[in-house]
């Protein structure tokens, strides 16, 4: 690949991670793309009327997308060619009651969500994001901020405590009450009564969406940092960004499948189903109406299934000859935490993708599965890593074991290699973007060939 179209994957992947400060704005973003190049949507509560050679998608509470292209020689029982990732990153969800008050301050009351760096969100300035139960629109106004305490010995191992410690500071009383706009619409008065959310912030959130305060219903807020996603470094060689866990591999799959899917022809020769599903809730366990333990998956299957037969064991057939490719990213070694990585796996930035291993199944990885992967790959001149935690550290784990253990799909758990996991601010390499973006192509181009040299059961 030139490096013009290396640029062009990297930039835009930064207006997808810009465009995308929480689940549902990612999943809005993959809603759009698909859509401009000819996805039809299907609605789950509805009767689907699905033919060989078409593309859809459906969404489930907007935070998860399922995309899918129909091979044109797709007959039922034939196979589902998978990539999943997920849309939710740790972050800080406002409560149900987000007002507080202490000491002159307005603070709004945040709930954590996964398991964030929460240091790291000190002294940033912040915004809101998410859904308001009116109409959906992105915040990008500069509220709040956490400010950090200066004292002698912070630093002398300061541990944060979220009940207390992380309450963004949105403004101070006085300056609230002498708010023009907020005395004129007589939301001072209001402030001042028992309610779930400062009237100010609902003012600002109301004057966002072109609506008066007493017209919101709920919302789904969080916070989110206004610094965007770049690429730099000295040699424009990293990305800098939140939420590269998990919206890089949620784009990288996406724009793979839109590519591998976007002629006749790329579809002329397929026999299966080529397929991409988003999930939300991966950072807090995926047990959830729309997380990856949930029926979502099956539920597709099965209705792309028995769209085309009446007959009850093909699915189960399908089962057993689909792929998935559970996309999650991993720890790069860091030059000043060597020792955290064991020594014969260690993954590199610039190295590409990541095949995780684990013999206790926190990955689903296993000898068929990786070399399936890894003969892509090679056979695309594409470079492979394999990560195994040590035998001392806990390991993590992704919707790969979920998926495969709940829909019985054989399944690698693969991603691309990063730094500051979980921070506000992430880091990951350029070159890994376009490695991530080529290997998952490559999948949905050569999988249904190759499948049918490799022989398990008999």
């Amino acid at each position: 690949m030139a490096d013009t179209e290396v640029s062009s994957v990297v930039s835009d992947f930064i207006g997808f991670l810009n465009a995308s400060p929480t689940a549902f704005h990612a999943v809005d973003e993959a809603k759009k793309r698909l859509q401009k190049v000819g996805y039809e949507q299907v609605v789950e509560r509805e009767d689907w009327k699905l033919e060989a050679g078409k593309r859809y998608f459906l969404t489930r509470n907007h935070s998860t997308i399922v995309a899918f292209a129909i091979g044109k020689k797709y007959v039922a029982g034939n196979g589902f060619h998978i990539v999943g990732a997920h849309t939710d990153s740790p972050c800080l969800k406002l409560k149900p009651v987000s007002e507080v008050k202490k000491a002159g301050y307005l603070e709004v009351g945040v709930q954590t969500y996964g398991g964030g760096l929460w240091h790291t969100w000190f002294d940033h300035d912040l915004t809101v994001a998410g859904r308001v139960m009116i109409r959906e629109e992105k915040a990008n106004r500069n509220y709040f901020v956490i400010a950090c305490l200066v004292s002698r010995g912070v630093n002398d191992g300061f541990k944060v405590n979220t009940q207390s410690h992380l309450l963004p500071v949105l403004a101070t009383s006085v300056q609230v009450e002498l708010n023009k706009e907020f005395a004129e619409n007589g939301l001072a008065e209001k402030a001042t009564n028992k309610s779930r959310h400062h009237a100010f912030l609902l003012q600002m959130i109301a004057n966002k969406l072109g609506c008066q305060p007493d017209q919101i219903c709920d919302f789904e807020l969080q916070a989110c940092d206004t610094q965007p996603s770049i690429v730099a470094g000295a040699a424009k060689e990293f990305i800098f960004s939140g939420r590269l866990d998990n919206l890089c591999m949620s784009f990288c799959s996406l724009k793979a499948l839109i590519d591998a899917t976007s002629s006749d022809d790329d579809l002329e020769n397929e026999s299966g189903v080529r397929m991409v599903a988003l999930f939300d809730h991966e950072e807090v366990g995926s047990n959830s109406a729309q997380g990856a333990g949930s029926p979502a998956m099956l539920d597709a299957l099965s209705r792309i299934t028995y769209s085309f037969t009446s007959d009850s064991k093909m699915l189960t057939k399908a089962i057993q000859r689909s792929f998935l490719v559970s996309a999650d990213m991993a720890h790069a070694l860091h030059p000043n935490y060597m020792d955290k990585h064991e020594e014969s796996h260690q993954p590199k930035l610039h190295g590409g993708l990541v095949i995780k291993h684990n013999a206790n199944q926190r990955y689903a990885t296993n000898a068929v599965t990786s070399f399936i992967f890894r003969e892509i790959a090679v056979k695309h001149n594409l470079p492979i890593q394999d990560f195994v935690v040590r035998n001392d550290m806990p390991c993590g784990s992704t919707i790969g074991p979920i998926l495969a253990s709940g829909v019985g799909i054989r399944t690698v758990d693969v991603g691309a290699p990063q730094l500051s996991m979980h921070s506000i601010r992430e880091m990951c390499a350029v070159d890994d973007v376009k490695h991530s973006y080529e290997n998952f192509k490559a999948f949905f181009h050569e999988f249904s060939q190759l499948d049918t040299k490799i022989s398990v059961e008999t």
